[in-house]
């Protein structure tokens, strides 16, 4: 698959300003600074479509990406840390936790996780959340261009087995700098959601 024309469509916090047509929607979640909207830039082709910021907790509403006019590419507010209140996090968490909980056009979720360190309590706690709902969720194990090549496959398995992975489930080393696992991560979200 590839995405030829994508653009933002939506932005919301609240249901009624969701889109209504009945479209798929793909979840990219992560914790805050993980490389979300590099990600969807990159899957999207566009270098700014996504704003990217060294600073976490950019994110602040549900962002709706049309891609091709086939499904949604959905960029939640990052978990974890962000400079802001405590109250406008909490109301991140239950915006988010809503539209996960109650969303019927959310196909699946693309879980990102930084393939340098280990997940931690939170990365735990969001994974094992969105298991019991029973998604479908494809690790996107980013900034794999941060570690030496040989490291990969033994930082995949340390993700593998820290999040308690089975056998099927798939996870995918990317770049947003090298574009490494672009190609294999729009296959995968093509076949395993059937866009």
């Amino acid at each position: 698959m590839e995405i030829k024309n994508a653009a933002l469509a939506c932005v919301g916090a609240v249901f009624r300003q969701y889109p209504t047509d009945g479209r798929k929607e793909i979840v990219f979640a992560g914790k805050s600074n993980v490389g979300k909207s590099t990600l969807i830039n990159t899957l999207c082709g566009r270098k700014s479509l996504a704003r990217t910021s060294s600073q976490p907790g950019k994110t602040r509403t549900i962002n709706f990406y049309d891609a091709d006019g086939r499904f949604y590419i959905v960029d939640v507010p990052g978990y974890g840390y962000a400079k802001a209140s405590k109250s406008d996090i909490e109301k991140w968490g239950k915006m988010t936790e809503e539209y996960l909980q109650k969303r019927k056009e959310l196909a699946g979720i693309v879980l990102l996780i930084d393939i340098r360190h280990e997940p931690g309590k939170n990365d735990k706690i969001m994974y094992d959340w969105l298991k019991s709902y029973g998604y479908k969720i494809i690790i996107a194990a980013t900034k794999s261009d941060k570690i030496n090549k040989s490291q990969i496959q033994k930082n995949i398995a340390v993700i593998k087995k820290t999040l308690g992975m089975g056998d099927g489930e798939i996870i995918i080393p990317f770049s947003g700098v090298s574009k490494a696992g672009k190609q294999e991560l729009l296959d995968v979200l093509e076949k395993e959601f059937e866009l």
